[in-house]
């Protein structure tokens, strides 16, 4: 019975054997295949998108894309993550998107054709390159997918704009990337500038048209004094030359009177 259990023991300690061995060639596989992989998209980038590895984990890749001009993403800079299976390359990886953007679910596994949601329709010679060229024509695209969203110009032009300052506040995104993080960094510093600078000029010409309306409002009192002092001197004049008129009338009717008794 003890030989027997001992027998059993070493037999699952053989077959664990087996699977870690073949779990270690598989992710050294995997590893080789990303590797080479990334060596090739060194030379030859993919327009508009940066990616990395975690350091502490080769199976998950993480990447930037910078939104293309004359789009509506323009501006924007969007962070997402790869999960490869050990399997990779004979199995998809898994694709998530991270900064909200209009056109993709935050944290949500999406389905493309190139993602773990088809592994039917994948084809092991497609490398690193393959997955972010298509996930990057994906976003400009408008077709519906699991994970895509539908939303108008505006609400995605105004992710692109919020985009910078929540990159800058995501630990790992600051970690993989920073050289894009410090570039955030300044563009946000520029804008807060011109902001201030902005502020600062409305600030001056809301003062200078308040100057200019007291200055107006004053000359205009001014000139309604003069108006009145003017029509206080000849209403004194009028008086004074009626007054006189009467005078004379009296001086004259009594001279008559005087010539009329002599």
């Amino acid at each position: 019975m003890n030989t027997g259990s001992g027998g059993g023991r070493r037999m699952a300690t053989n077959i664990n054997g087996v699977r870690q061995n073949n779990n270690s060639k598989k992710f050294i596989s995997s590893f080789r295949r990303l590797k080479q992989d990334y060596m090739m998209i060194m030379k030859d980038p993919v327009p508009y998108v940066t990616v990395a590895p975690l350091q502490n984990d080769i199976l998950e890749w993480h990447y930037v894309i910078h939104g293309p001009e004359n789009t509506v993403y323009q501006g924007g800079i969007y962070h997402g993550k790869l999960k490869f299976p050990i399997e990779y390359p004979f199995r998809p990886p898994s694709i998530y998107m991270i900064t909200p953007s209009g056109r993709f679910k935050t944290n949500t596994r999406l389905c493309l054709s190139f993602s773990d949601f088809h592994p039917d329709t994948w084809n092991p010679t497609w490398s690193l390159s393959t997955i972010l060229t298509g996930l990057l024509s994906f976003m400009l695209e408008e077709h519906n997918a699991v994970g895509s969203l539908q939303a108008s110009d505006s609400v995605r032009r105004s992710y692109a704009r919020k985009s910078l300052q929540f990159n800058r506040n995501d630990a790992t995104f600051v970690e993989l990337f920073p050289d894009i993080a410090y570039e955030i960094t300044c563009k946000l510093e520029r804008a807060k500038e011109l902001e201030a600078a902005n502020q600062k000029q409305t600030n001056k010409n809301s003062q200078e048209s308040n100057n200019l309306a007291n200055k107006n409002g004053s000359t205009t009192n001014d000139q309604s004094e003069y108006d009145r002092f003017n029509r206080f001197v000849w209403s004194c004049i009028y008086n004074l030359i009626a007054l006189f008129i009467v005078i004379l009338f009296a001086y004259i009717v009594q001279w008559v009177l005087s010539e009329y008794n002599h």
